[in-house]
């Protein structure tokens, strides 16, 4: 076999292929021996029949045919083999000559990944906001602590906000009601949100019995994205009275016996937080200045496809019907051109930044150990409701094991660049990254837990999160649905 490459721009490339036919005895046997058992000649037992007997009775064009279609891909697949290309997208393949006797041959256009000059890291600098918890945040949290021990106590006035009222609820859609938004009896905190919208504006102020209509987005089921009439009736009417702070509630809320020694907790804590915080916005904004010094070529059928994974999962909700899908970005104040917009940018940006740190991690020989994707997929089957054996298996079946490799190695690729990165606070001051993210791995493996392995799973990152861009086989680095792997 002979294969060249064609590099058509810095993402795609066509790859020509020959294919001498005393390399297709194996597909020619193995066409026989098919279309052997479709064919049915007296005489013959089914899968017996001569091939020339075979070709005498159904032509040649057949078998030419079955080994042309089994043959193509293997041997594109040989070709990517043996080039340095990495191949990110299905290939457009045509059959360009199939010469009976001599050879076959055909072409593959393909995108792959580019060529991408990154920075210098040390290069990079980024400033990040300090670390300060103020008494507010600390009574806010005391305050949420109080609420898990406080009681409910019925009371005979109007509501307000932070009350809990039972309520019964119905609408209608164009006249019509909606069964499933009739209820009676619910219980609900007003200020909570979390009913629909309009709610707390119309029980602000009612009193018990009383009944009250206001109009409404319906935002699932069957009549998502329009409008209904909401009617909303009062039944009772109870507010939350909190326990005061002090030793006995101490011991009761917590494993402390003092109210100072639970504020001081408390205070720790927020300060654990904001230390995480900090680090999300180093390694966020330490990527967002990778990406403004590194000039990275877009595969666009890449991008295409990326697109289109995130317009199904937006329109997925509405039941895929366009109508109602514009209605609510309407109500939104937003049109479809300016969704469509915002989609192909934030799609562009996860191509963007998966070729970069693609680019990093095999520069760096970057890898995954058991340990961290077995943590990563106990974290993700965590934020699913599922055990990690069926997480596993779910995604084995949908083919996301090596996609979830793809996410880590990212993760690790953006890291060891924030790492030698500059990050300041908001005085100038450099941090200690050691003391920001914890110490680096161990030579064995794994990651310790740090701050850092906590933000690789917790932080919303474009690196870990969206997976537009993939890699060849023999990375691994299998894609997300609306990416496809090299076939």
């Amino acid at each position: 076999m002979k294969s060249t490459v064609e590099h058509l721009s810095p993402t795609r490339v066509r790859i020509n292929v020959e294919v001498p036919f005393d390399e297709l005895k194996p597909n020619f046997d193995r066409a026989y021996k098919a279309l052997a058992q479709q064919v049915r000649i007296p005489g013959f037992r089914p899968g017996k029949v001569p091939a020339r007997v075979l070709e005498s009775r159904i032509g040649r064009e057949p078998v030419l045919n079955e080994v042309v279609n089994e043959a193509v891909p293997a041997k594109y697949m040989e070709a990517v083999n043996g080039t340095e290309v990495r191949t990110l997208s299905r290939p457009d393949i045509e059959v360009t000559k199939i010469e009976d006797g001599d050879e076959i041959a055909f072409t593959a256009e393909v995108d792959v990944r580019p060529e991408i000059t990154v920075p210098a890291f040390d290069d990079l600098s980024v400033s990040v906001d300090d670390v300060e918890v103020t008494e507010e945040e600390v009574t806010e949290q005391l305050d949420n602590l109080r609420a898990r021990f406080g009681t409910l106590t019925g009371v005979e006035r109007p509501a307000q906000d932070g009350d809990f009222v039972s309520i019964d609820l119905s609408a209608t859609v164009d006249g019509e009601e909606v069964e499933e938004a009739k209820t009676s009896g619910l219980s609900y905190e007003i200020g909570s949100g979390q009913l629909i919208d309009g709610i707390d504006d119309a029980l602000t102020g009612a009193s018990e019995g009383e009944t009250k209509n206001f109009t409404t987005e319906l935002v699932a089921g069957e009549h998502a994205g329009r409008e209904a009439e909401v009617t909303v009736t009062l039944n009772s009417v109870k507010e939350r009275q909190l326990p005061e702070v002090d030793d006995e509630f101490a011991e009761m809320a917590s494993e402390f016996d003092t109210a100072d020694e639970l504020v001081a907790d408390l205070r720790e804590r927020l300060g654990k937080v904001k230390k995480m915080q900090q680090g999300v916005e180093a390694r966020d904004k330490i990527l967002d200045a990778l990406l403004e010094t590194t000039e990275v070529p877009l595969p666009e059928k890449v991008v295409e496809s990326e697109i289109e994974v995130r317009e199904h999962d937006a329109v997925h909700s509405f039941d895929h019907d366009e109508q109602q899908f514009q209605q609510h970005l309407q109500s939104q104040g937003q049109t479809r051109e300016e969704f469509d917009a915002e989609t192909r940018q934030e799609a562009e940006k996860a191509v963007r930044v998966q070729l970069v740190l693609d680019t990093i991690a095999d520069a760096n020989d970057i890898s995954v150990s058991d340990n961290e994707l077995t943590e990563r997929i106990i974290y993700q089957a965590q934020q699913y409701g599922m055990s990690p054996d069926q997480f596993v298996q779910q995604a084995q079946q949908s083919g996301q094991l090596g996609a979830l490799y793809a996410d880590v190695r990212r993760s690790k690729a953006l890291f060891s660049v924030v790492r030698q990165a500059t990050v300041t606070d908001a005085q100038g001051n450099a941090l200690d990254l050691d003391e920001l993210f914890g110490p680096e791995e161990s030579d064995e493996g794994g990651q310790p837990e740090t701050v850092e392995s906590e933000v690789v799973e917790v932080a919303d990152s474009d690196a870990a999160d969206s997976d537009a861009a993939g890699s060849d086989a023999a990375d691994a680095d299998a894609t997300k649905p609306g990416a496809t792997k090299s076939e």
